[in-house]
């Protein structure tokens, strides 16, 4: 793992399918409150994104998966930029199990910034561009209880 931000999640029973292990489609849920945590660590509250007429939409989302999670398994979720465009941006995120350091999957998420009232795309402002370019290194939210 990296020195990358990193968000520490708990496997939930209801999270996990027949096969028991996670559902593939909770893994959605993880990146978008991983993503989430990370740009509240960069910018701060959203409502105050928002505040300030600009928001962000998801346009494009991939995963790939090397291995389970299960029940009662602390995730590592790390996330840091990939790429920044003028309207759009990526992030790159690592599922770890915790206790052994094991990679589980890995994914890339794209957002274009758009106001508000519209959502039609709009530059990513000059100062949260440089925040998104510095990420957010060494940061970690727990969320896992440990």
């Amino acid at each position: 793992m990296t020195n990358d931000f990193c968000y520490l999640l708990r496997v939930r029973y209801s999270e996990c399918d027949a096969q028991k292990v996670v559902f593939n489609g909770r893994y959605s849920d993880y990146v978008d409150v991983a993503a989430g945590e990370f740009t509240r660590a960069i910018w701060g509250d959203y409502n105050d994104m928002l505040s300030k007429g600009i928001d962000n939409q998801v346009v494009s989302y991939t995963i790939n998966w090397q291995g389970p999670a299960h029940f009662d398994d602390v995730l590592a979720v790390t996330v840091k930029p990939k790429k920044i465009g003028n309207t759009s941006y990526s992030l790159h995120v690592d599922f770890y199990k915790h206790d052994n350091q094991r990679m589980i999957a890995s994914a890339e998420i794209v957002y274009v910034m758009v106001s508000v009232n519209d959502h039609t795309k709009m530059v990513i402002p000059d100062d949260m561009r440089k925040q998104l370019e510095h990420g957010a290194q060494g940061i970690t939210v727990n969320h896992a209880g440990i």
